[in-house]
């Protein structure tokens, strides 16, 4: 009797369901700990002010974020944050798209092409943009090629039309060679005979691109959009280290500006609500991610 109990707790206890739990729960614990309590305690903040004082912070419900989209400050950060993202986005899809077409074709030197490409990913961003601030300096190596093709120097960093296009060339030249391994494995995924019917049809380069590679690549486009577009929206350190947010906050990018909030002015819940916009988005962006892989006609 008493060993037909045992029998059966142990059934229950070793049944698939249990197994599964028993193997999701330190990852479970460890995203409840380091990911959605903290979600909930910005989102708590956000409706407070205050700082980590004696005081302590005050319960002021919506104020911040009433401050915040009144705030013209901030919607010039919106502003600019839009216009980085935009600008950074589109090449690093399009181009690394365009190279793993023809990297993933049988040519000399692939290879090794594949890995000078790679390389920026592997560079760190703080190294690389102490790298970019050196070039692009007032008597850096870029005005001196300027210089020498008879141009006048440019102050890059401090001119608020050139400020911009500098952090954009950084983030689009780090981020060019993830998307393009993601594209590669993509293309491998699309079968051969493929392109090998289209070619007996008489389908030129152009028509085979549009007709089986595009379609065949997109969940990976729907990826790569999503993962990039995320990426650029939380960018900091570049703004941190080439412009410090200047010209005239020209390049005062959404988190940057957060990070002025709450470490220079100490107004935590103003951060938080900013914060909290932020999140809005990026979940927005996963959720659209999951909606189009799910709906293939989206």
């Amino acid at each position: 009797m008493a060993r037909s109990r045992f029998r059966r707790l142990g059934d229950v206890f070793l049944s698939p369901t249990v197994v599964a739990w028993l193997f999701l729960l330190p990852a479970l614990l460890f995203l409840t700990i380091f990911v959605f309590l903290p979600i909930l305690y910005l989102v708590y903040l956000s409706f407070t002010t205050g700082s980590f004082s004696q005081e302590g912070v005050r319960w002021v419900g919506l104020q911040n974020y009433q401050q915040l989209f009144l705030s013209p400050d901030f919607w010039q950060v919106i502003g600019n944050t839009l216009y980085f993202t935009a600008a950074t986005v589109l090449p690093t899809i399009g181009l690394p798209l365009l190279l793993a077409v023809g990297l993933n074709q049988a040519i000399v030197g692939r290879d090794l092409l594949r890995t000078a490409y790679f390389l920026p990913t592997m560079t760190s961003i703080v190294a690389a943009g102490l790298g970019f601030r050196w070039l692009f300096q007032r008597d850096g190596p870029v005005n001196q090629l300027v210089q020498s093709l008879g141009g006048e120097p440019i102050a890059w960093l401090s001119d608020p039309n050139w400020a911009m296009p500098v952090l954009i060339l950084l983030s689009s030249w780090k981020q060019l060679g993830f998307n393009l391994v993601v594209f590669l494995a993509g293309l491998q995924t699309i079968p051969r005979d493929r392109y090998e019917a289209a070619l007996l049809d008489g389908a030129n380069a152009w028509q085979r691109f549009r007709y089986i590679t595009l379609p065949g690549l997109r969940p990976t486009l729907i990826l790569v959009f999503v993962t990039t577009t995320i990426f650029t929206l939380r960018s900091f350190e570049q703004v941190y280290v080439v412009t410090g947010g200047g010209p005239l906050d020209t390049t005062n990018l959404l988190v940057f500006y957060i990070y002025q909030q709450a470490f220079a002015l100490f107004d935590f819940g103003y951060a938080a609500a900013a914060a909290a916009v932020l999140l809005g988005v990026t979940l927005g962006l996963i959720w659209l991610q999951l909606r189009t892989r799910q709906d293939p006609n989206l």
